[in-house]
C-alpha cells in the first residue's frame, strides 16, 4: 500500500476549530512535523479539508525484485 508523507507547514491560528481539530487528528503537534500515514480515502479527505496547511508528497517504496534460483 501507498504512504503518504504530509507536513505540517503553515499555523491553523486563525482557522476553524474544526480544522485545528483534523490537524490534530493527522497527528500533528508542533509546527513543521512530519508524519506518515497509508494512503486510504478517510486520510485523503482530512488532507483535502486542510490541504491550504499542509505539504503532501507520495512515498514510494522499492520493491524487492525476486530471483529465481534454478
Amino acid at each position: 500500500m501507498a504512504k503518504l508523507r504530509v507536513t505540517y507547514s503553515k499555523s491553523a491560528i486563525g482557522y476553524t476549530v474544526r480544522q485545528k481539530a483534523t490537524i490534530k487528528a493527522l497527528g500533528f503537534t508542533r509546527l513543521y512535523q512530519t508524519v506518515e500515514h497509508d494512503d486510504t480515502p478517510a486520510v485523503r479527505g482530512m488532507i483535502r479539508k486542510v490541504n491550504h496547511l499542509l505539504t503532501v508528497e507520495e512515498v514510494t517504496t522499492p520493491e524487492v525484485a525476486t530471483q529465481e534460483v534454478g
